[in-house]
C-alpha cells in the first residue's frame, strides 16, 4: 500500500486527501485546523500530530498550502529534514514560480525528487477527483508524480522544468479571469437591453462568443445547473483566490517585462468585488456587482 503525508486540508486539500485514502493509500494527513482534520479522518485519513510526523516513512508527500512563504517554510522546517530521502514531494499550492524554483532546488539539493503541481478545477472537482493538474519536474520524474497525483486528477500535465507549473497555472487563471468579466458584462448589458440572459446564452454559447466561462460555468443561474451561480454564488472557486492568481501573475508580468493589460484590469476589478464583500463568493459573483447588486 502506498503511504501519503498530506500537508493542507483546506477547501481543497481536504477533498484531495480523501481520494488519496479512497483510492486504498494509506494517508496520513495534518493540518492546523482541528476542523479539517476530523473531516479527513471521517473520509479514511490517519490523523498526524505534526507535519514531521505524518512524512516520516511516506512514500509521498503532497502538500496544499496558501501561500509561497508557508510553502517554503514548511518544507525547510518540517520536510525536508524528516521526510525518507525515497520520498516523492509534490507541491499542489498555487504559489509564486520563484518560491516553486527555490524550494524544488533545496529538495534536489538534498537529494529528494520534486515537482511543482498546482491543480484547476475547484473544490468541487477536488472532491470529484477530476483535478487538472500541471507540473513542472523533471522529466524522468514524471510517470512517478502522473501515478501519484492520479487518485485526484481528470488530466495531467507536464508543463516543463521545475517551475513550469506554477506558470501555466496563473497564466490559464488569468485567461480565466478576463474571460468570466467578459461574459459577465454582456450579460448585464443584455438585460439593460431588454434580451432574455438566458436566450443569450443559448445563443452565444453557439456563437464567436462561446468559452467556457460561458458554456461550462455560466454565471447566469440557470443555463448550467452545476454552476455555483444556481447556489447562492457558493462553493466554486472563491473571489479571494482568484484575485491571489491575479496578483501572482501581475507580479510575474512586471518580473518579466510581459505586457498584460487585461490582466491588471481584472485584478482592479476583483480587487474592487473583494472590498465590497465578495471575497467568500465564487469569483463568478462578480455578475452581480457588475449588474449593480449587492453580494453582502
Amino acid at each position: 500500500m502506498t503511504r501519503v503525508a498530506f500537508i493542507g486540508l483546506g477547501n481543497m486539500g481536504g477533498g484531495m486527501a480523501a481520494n488519496q485514502a479512497k483510492a486504498g493509500r494509506e494517508v496520513a494527513a495534518f493540518d492546523l485546523s482541528a476542523a479539517a482534520m476530523e473531516k479527513a479522518v471521517a473520509a479514511g485519513c490517519e490523523a498526524a500530530g505534526s507535519v514531521a510526523a505524518a512524512v516520516a516513512g511516506a512514500e509521498v508527500v503532497i502538500t496544499m498550502l496558501p501561500a509561497g512563504p508557508h510553502v517554503r517554510s514548511v518544507y525547510a522546517e518540517n520536510i525536508l529534514p524528516h521526510a525518507p530521502k525515497s520520498a516523492l514531494l509534490i507541491d499542489c499550492s498555487t504559489i509564486d514560480v520563484d518560491s516553486a524554483r527555490a524550494v524544488a532546488g533545496e529538495a534536489k539539493a538534498a537529494g529528494f525528487r520534486f515537482a511543482d503541481a498546482p491543480v484547476s478545477g475547484g473544490t468541487a472537482a477536488a472532491e470529484a477527483g477530476t483535478l487538472a493538474f500541471m507540473a513542472g519536474c523533471d522529466a524522468a520524474d514524471y510517470p512517478a508524480v502522473e501515478a501519484a497525483l492520479a487518485p485526484m486528477s481528470r488530466v495531467t500535465f507536464r508543463a516543463g522544468d521545475h517551475g513550469a507549473g506554477q506558470a501555466a497555472k496563473i497564466c490559464n487563471n488569468m485567461v480565466l479571469g478576463i474571460s468570466m468579466i467578459g461574459v459577465c458584462e454582456a450579460l448585464a448589458l443584455a438585460e439593460k437591453l431588454g434580451l432574455d440572459p438566458v436566450t443569450f446564452h443559448e445563443i452565444s454559447s453557439q456563437s464567436s462568443g462561446q468559452c467556457w466561462s460561458l458554456t461550462s460555468y455560466c454565471p447566469w443561474p440557470g443555463p448550467v445547473p452545476a454552476a455555483p451561480s444556481n447556489r447562492d454564488y457558493e462553493g466554486g472557486f472563491a473571489t479571494a483566490m482568484m484575485l491571489k492568481d491575479l496578483k501572482l501573475a501581475q507580479e510575474a508580468a512586471a518580473r518579466s517585462g510581459a505586457a498584460t493589460p487585461l490582466g491588471a484590469t481584472a485584478e482592479g476589478l476583483y480587487a474592487l468585488f473583494d472590498r465590497l464583500g465578495g471575497g467568500p463568493k465564487d469569483f463568478s459573483a462578480i455578475l452581480e456587482m457588475l449588474r449593480g447588486r449587492s453580494v453582502a
